[in-house]
């Protein structure tokens, strides 16, 4: 292969469409596409979910299926159509000249054939060589990708490494082949923050190692800010606005790239005097589109009778370099109008307790053979001795990556579990050893969830109304059918769906009008406490504004406690009054968001903090890569949870880290942080985020 000698752009797409192709109709995907990567550059391609992006990435793989066909346009990797290649010498590229790294690790791994013979075959099939260079080739791609004792890793199954490792072997496979072109479909939404930001950081190194050009798919725009040198932002189909990083970040020119900016919560956005402003309406179902501009309806700046008339193309803006919108009224609209407050909101005061969690401890009993069941037991400590408290109006965010025993607080909590030890006291009644099914309706009504997917917790052959009318049966709300059915609509009404909604079935709603039902049903027995588990994680991230301002506001009307179960600190940072860190079932830090936010940090969440990307170049951030990955809950280290891992272990003396569980230390403020950096350490902390000075 002339994998050396060509030095023109690695990919050219011009003018892409693809549709998909039902016995009915043709379904447009992807119209008017165009792109192009230098040799070593990085491209992001970001929009919400349903815009095209994933199928532009599998046209340039070819790999559409029987239904999707390119109907127009062209794609040229190095200079050569790949419309137009026959299936061999498509074969000869793929996997070697181009390779594509998928959402979900398992999904390209053999889980019954060692990780070193998997390996071996790539190089061995598209360059025949020997096995002995392939054996040599795959220790030195996983030496590469950073994974520890590379040999044992080669012998592994897959299903001995974690998710972080198996990721890692995903890419490491495809640099098998030293590709020209790397392709990611969102690599890393499967991860914890802290592995995805290693994750991160390694493909960034590798990409100038191998000068490796990459295509990098994906909604989290702050992941492309660290990655990528080139964005293009698509939205329905087609590419609104691409240019340089720092030419969109900071002088967007189309009003899609600008609302989607102002729905993510970035630092300085606060729930009471700055919101967030979600985009209004709904993004358009393919055979929905609407006449000329896409966005039009859901557009600030919409002119009738000129933004709904005809083709719209991409224009090319004069400042930054390649910078293009799809804009009629780009060079009209002041980009730099001060922003029109969203009305502010009364912060609601904390009122009385409402939970009390004293030294609660939640741990499990697995055989230690699981596979067989012989043997001794081993015992999980998924939670030790949490002790917090939580008031009325008040939102606590509960953070930490899996595994970190969050969840199972909440199951304890909910009544799903019961408590090993300690105490959860609900209006002062004990509740930790009351399963769910030996629960008092008000206390079960009290204590209500919204889970992490929509998808998973309605039934799809109920109406939405009659599933929220089921919950207020349970709950013995309401005199009769027709009272149940009038408190329905309102609670329709409250979670800001239209009344209509209540005759459909759930495959007709979108992700967040799903999301909606599930708050409804929550809050429909008038709950207390509602344990939201990562709430947003399954939604776009213009969807995501509207349902955190959605909870906030009903959190104002109903005065409840709201427990916001999240890793993704910039939501937890605009949302919460007081946040709770963990660590292996240990509370780290406990404190106001401001003091969390802030140094003195405990060393986890220093790196925590480091590890989320935050969309906005002002940003400086302190870099820190955790080494390894979490420990398992069944086999944690000795002493302190996080001593495998911590950038401060050296600063205290005498090995007390590996051998004594550090004791909570109070500081100013009811502050709380377990560790053993002594006080001067702690007071000579920096923070990790800053916002440059201009």
């Amino acid at each position: 292969m002339e994998k050396q000698d060509y030095n023109g752009p690695i990919l050219e797409i011009d003018q892409l469409s693809i549709s998909f192709f039902t016995r009915l109709n043709e379904i447009p995907a992807v119209m008017d596409f165009s792109c192009t990567i230098q040799p070593g550059e990085a491209m992001g391609l970001v929009g919400e979910s349903g815009c095209g992006k994933s199928t532009v990435a599998l046209g340039v793989m070819q790999d559409l299926g029987v239904n999707g066909r390119i109907v127009g346009g062209s794609i040229k990797f190095k200079g050569r159509d790949l419309n137009l290649m026959s299936d061999e010498e498509l074969r000869d590229i793929r996997g070697s000249e181009i390779a594509m790294i998928y959402q979900e690790p398992m999904a390209s791994l053999n889980p019954a054939m060692k990780i070193g013979k998997q390996l071996m075959e790539v190089p061995m099939i598209h360059e025949g060589i020997s096995k002995e260079a392939a054996y040599a080739r795959a220790l030195e791609v996983v030496t590469d990708v950073k994974l520890p004792d590379p040999e044992r890793i080669l012998k592994s199954f897959p299903h001995q490494l974690s998710g972080g490792q198996q990721q890692r072997i995903v890419i490491a496979m495809a640099l098998m082949s030293k590709p020209s072109l790397l392709i990611l479909d969102e690599p890393t939404t499967a991860l914890d923050v802290t592995v995805e930001a290693a994750v991160v950081e390694l493909v960034k190194d590798l990409g100038k190692k191998y000068g490796t050009s990459m295509l990098f798919i994906s909604h989290n725009l702050g992941l492309v800010l660290e990655t990528c040198d080139r964005i293009c932002v698509m939205y329905s189909g087609e590419a609104v606005e691409t240019g340089r990083i720092e030419d969109v970040f900071d002088k967007m020119q189309h009003p899609y790239t600008q609302a989607l900016f102002r729905s993510i919560p970035l630092p300085g956005a606060d729930k009471n005097d700055r919101p967030l402003i979600a985009i209004p309406g709904n993004f358009p179902l393919p055979h929905e589109r609407p006449n000329g501009c896409n966005f039009g309806p859901r557009c600030d700046y919409f002119e009738a009778g000129r933004c709904d008339q005809g083709h719209i193309s991409m224009d090319t803006v004069p400042h930054g370099e390649r910078h293009g919108s799809r804009c009629l009224r780009w060079s009209e609209i002041d980009w730099d109008a001060p922003l029109e407050l969203a009305e502010t909101k009364t912060k609601a005061e904390p009122g009385r307790v409402v939970l009390k969690i004293e030294e609660l401890k939640k741990y499990y009993e697995v055989a230690a053979n699981a596979l067989f069941g012989g043997g001794n037991k081993k015992v999980v400590k998924a939670n030790e001795t949490l002790s917090f408290e939580a008031r009325e109006s008040e939102t606590l965010a509960i953070v930490g990556e899996s595994g970190c025993g969050k969840s199972t607080f909440a199951k304890v909590l909910m009544g799903l579990e019961t408590a090993t030890e300690g105490h959860i006291l609900l209006e002062g009644k004990n509740i930790e050893g009351i399963a769910i099914e030996d629960r008092d309706t008000k206390t079960v009504s009290d204590v209500q969830m919204v889970f992490q997917n929509p998808f998973d917790t309605l039934n799809p052959s109920m109406t939405v109304g009659s599933q929220i009318v089921r919950a207020l049966e349970l709950f013995k709300i309401g005199e009769n059918a027709a009272d149940r059915q009038d408190r329905m609509l309102e609670l329709l009404d409250l979670v800001k769906l239209p009344r209509e909604f209540a005759d459909r079935m759930p495959r007709q709603l979108s992700g967040g009008q799903k999301q909606r039902v599930g708050i409804a049903r929550a809050f429909a027995g008038d709950a207390k406490i509602v344990v939201a588990d990562e709430p947003v994680s399954a939604l776009d991230v213009s969807v995501q504004a509207a349902v955190t301002d959605l909870l906030m506001d009903i959190q104002r009307e109903q005065k409840t406690t709201l427990l916001f179960i999240s890793h993704d600190l910039s939501i937890v940072r605009y949302l919460s009054d007081r946040v709770l860190v963990m660590y292996l079932g240990h509370v780290v830090e406990m404190g106001t968001t401001e003091q969390v936010f802030q140094p003195p940090y405990h060393p986890y969440t220093e790196a925590l903090l480091s590890a989320v990307p935050i969309a906005d170049t002002s940003i400086e951030k302190k870099h820190i890569v955790l080494e390894g990955d979490i420990p398992s809950a069944m086999n944690p280290p000795s002493g302190c949870p996080f001593q495998t891992r911590c950038g401060w272990k050296s600063e205290v003396l005498g090995g007390l880290c590996e051998t004594e569980v550090p004791s909570i230390r109070k500081l100013a403020g009811g502050h709380q942080i377990k560790c053993h950096l002594a006080d001067d350490i702690l007071a000579k902390m920096d923070a990790v985020i800053k916002i440059a000075a201009e």
